[in-house]
């Protein structure tokens, strides 16, 4: 039997002594009245004592009752005691998870709603010179880095920010922040100062080399052109021979040329003006029609009259590789679609091929400087496999970013989308 039932059946035998009693008494009312006094006092003394219990955290045996009371004690107890639990376990949890960030390489600051310092691990502590008063603390108010601030405000953390660390300027940081919870954020900071390091000695290495690959190269240029014109023609092999080598120095230089041009894109500042695109595609198609690469089959489309803010010849570059590229991998006798037009949040640059197309395995790595995908011809394709390296660096540097969409025998699509806010007049 149920405790419901018990109190029900409890309260109706009441009612019945009452009933039986007020028959030989004759007071029916009166006597109903003190059964109703004394079941209130009742639950007003239980309910007085379950308060206090409450009160005090309900720690420790509940009271001894009967009846409902003792049921409520016990699931409220019960409650409790599921509730320490797994209050013990989150407390593990937690713990484990401080060990763990605390033993981290990186460093790892938790922030709350308002950019302040809810937690912060030792390597935090010890790239950012956090203290342990610093809690509670706007990370703005000690990070200063008009970068960082900027990148904070942003909300846009997608990309991550370098900036220097605020006790060491030698110290280079990569800092990325992870929005969680409500409003809550991860920030994130890795030392990159030997990769840093490392990039650099690559581009020096590169630069030096290629400056003085050129001065080599000039004079087999100067040699080859001289053999060339004393050829008579009469030895055909010597004649092969002189176009191998007058091509493969060619080949040589272009090399060159782009590997400094790499080198300039990755060190040198931005230089900008308005350039205007329209008048620029106009001319890059003109210039690669007039070398006989196109042969009619550049089709021009301006949509918009946009100009944006930029370096011209480094524009101009980046064009020109793509147009030439589309013009290379397709067939000599279909069309490349040169569209500039504005959407609703970028202006855009398309350049569609119906070309031999690009496998999704590829896509992602060929603006890796020299690579170059593997696939049977018909015909040769010429290239340094900078090309695209070099695009990918023009728009990094302009803000913007290459999207490429493409079906295996079926043709290309590489589009540059520009933000609106590099418009210009």
């Amino acid at each position: 039997m149920g405790i419901w039932q018990k109190e029900i059946i409890t309260t109706l035998l009441l009612f019945l002594a009452v009933a039986i009693m007020s028959g030989f008494t004759g007071h029916f009312l009166a006597l109903l009245f003190l059964l109703m006094l004394s079941i209130i006092i009742h639950q007003v003394l239980q309910i007085n004592r379950f308060e206090k219990w409450i009160r005090t955290g309900g720690r420790g045996k509940y009271p001894k009752a009967k009846g409902i009371w003792e049921e409520i004690y016990y699931h409220v107890y019960r409650m409790r005691k599921n509730q320490k639990i797994r209050k013990k376990k989150l407390s593990r949890m937690i713990d484990q998870f401080r060990r763990s960030t605390e033993a981290l390489p990186d460093a790892a600051i938790v922030l709350g709603v308002n950019d302040e310092i809810d937690w912060a691990n030792k390597a935090a502590r010890e790239v950012f010179g956090l203290k342990t008063s610093d809690k509670g603390q706007r990370i703005p108010n000690l990070i200063r880095f008009p970068d960082f601030i900027r990148y904070l405000r942003a909300a846009n953390y997608k990309e991550s920010v370098v900036v220097p660390s605020p006790i060491d300027n030698r110290m280079i940081l990569e800092i990325r922040i992870i929005p969680y919870g409500a409003g809550l954020r991860l920030l994130l900071a890795q030392d990159i100062t030997q990769i840093k390091k490392m990039e650099r000695m690559r581009k020096d290495f590169v630069a030096n080399v290629s400056h003085e690959l050129r001065t080599p190269l000039t004079v087999l240029k100067g040699y080859l052109e001289t053999l060339q014109d004393m050829d008579d023609g009469l030895s055909p092999l010597l004649t092969n021979s002189f176009q191998q080598m007058q091509g493969q120095t060619e080949r040589m230089q272009h090399l060159v040329d782009d590997l400094l041009l790499l080198t300039r894109l990755e060190t040198q500042q931005k230089k900008t003006e308005c350039v205007k695109i329209p008048d620029l595609l106009q001319q890059v198609c003109t210039e690669v029609d007039s070398i006989g690469i196109a042969g009619g089959r550049i089709q021009l489309t301006l949509e918009s009259n946009a100009h944006i803010v930029g370096e011209e010849q480094e524009l101009r570059s980046a064009f020109t590789n793509l147009v030439g590229n589309a013009l290379k991998y397709s067939p000599d006798n279909f069309p490349v679609t040169v569209r500039w037009y504005q959407a609703k949040e970028s202006i855009i640059l398309s350049i569609t091929d119906q070309g031999e197309g690009i496998s999704k395995t590829d896509i992602p790595r060929i603006t890796e400087r020299f690579y170059r995908v593997e696939t049977k011809r018909a015909k040769k394709v010429n290239g340094t496999g900078l090309g695209l390296a070099i695009v990918k660096h023009v728009l990094m540097r302009h803000d913007a970013k290459l999207i490429i969409t493409s079906e295996l025998g079926k043709g290309s699509c590489f589009s540059c989308h520009f933000p609106v806010k590099r418009i210009c007049n």
